[in-house]
């Protein structure tokens, strides 16, 4: 391997681990706060694709300014599963598992039957297609956007857990759910409103991935393993799952450099399982019990 194609394969990695992470966040939110294992975030990731697409046909909406209202739409869907569903299986982590799986085959019955089964297309302005050269390296303009997307919405996260008022009761209730409540902190408002951050950011990642893929109702399988092996490598935790995500994908896009995509992506999932062998708590283990 020459010097440009390494550099060019180093360069795609950041491109590759910035959409693993913007898959990712949505659910180390959720996870990483209330410990809800939620299978029905490839379906949230859906439905962000879903509303940029009805806002561009219906609304005529441009597509930088769906990307925000994709994310209230679908943050404001989170908030009516987390009160209708979620709220009543706290602390019971197989009844949440099967509960979201079962909401994920009804969110795509459901868009089935509104939108069809043909595939549906977002489009973007015409400088968003064309590439970034520097020098042998070659990028999509596109993936540089999500790159940038993916650095502001993690910069923010890390704000808002680390910095108000707001994520000292997010760290608290994750801590000690009890002593929180004997703080006069909320831990039920506390778990509404991070399901529905956590939902939000999934309709971003959709308004993302509806660009580079085909819009289809079945589009969110394609990204909740993936979204799970970052949150779970990363130990639940935002830096861990930057971490696991800038790691994995370097280490796919070499490796696909070598090979081919297929074999690098599972030479990556073989590589996980033996690092959770040997380290299950993953990267960066969360500090206190959650309660």
């Amino acid at each position: 391997m020459d010097l440009g194609t390494l550099a060019n394969a180093l360069i795609l990695g950041v491109s590759i681990a910035s959409i693993w992470l913007v898959a990712a966040l949505g659910l180390t939110v959720i996870y990483g706060t209330a410990g809800v294992i939620n299978m029905a975030h490839g379906e949230l990731i859906m439905l962000g694709a879903y509303s940029t697409y009805m806002l561009q046909v219906y609304l005529g909406v441009p597509y930088l300014i769906c990307i925000p209202a994709s994310f209230v739409i679908v943050a404001l869907v989170g908030l009516l599963l987390e009160r209708g569903l979620i709220r009543y299986l706290y602390n019971r982590p197989l009844d949440t598992l099967l509960a979201t799986c079962g909401v994920s085959l009804v969110l795509m019955q459901s868009v089935r039957l509104i939108f069809g089964s043909d595939p549906k297309y977002i489009s973007v302005p015409e400088i968003f297609s064309s590439n970034i050269a520097l020098g042998s390296v070659s990028i999509s303009t596109f993936r540089v956007i999500i790159l940038a997307v993916t650095a502001l919405l993690v910069f923010g996260l890390w704000f808002l857990f680390y910095k108000t008022r707001f994520g000292v009761q997010v760290r608290a209730v994750m801590q000690n759910k009890e002593m929180a409540a004997s703080f006069g902190i909320n831990a039920g408002r506390v778990y509404m409103l991070t399901f529905s951050l956590g939902a939000g950011l999934a309709g971003v990642a959709g308004s993302l991935f509806g660009v580079l893929a085909i819009v289809l109702p079945t589009m969110g399988a394609s990204y909740v393993v993936q979204s799970f092996l970052m949150v779970v490598v990363g130990g639940g935790s935002l830096a861990g799952s930057v971490a696991a995500s800038a790691a994995t994908g370097e280490m796919q896009s070499v490796l696909a450099s070598f090979t081919n995509a297929t074999l690098a992506r599972f030479i990556i999932f073989v590589l996980i399982v033996v690092f959770l062998r040997f380290r299950p708590q993953g990267l960066f283990a969360q500090g206190g019990v959650r309660r």
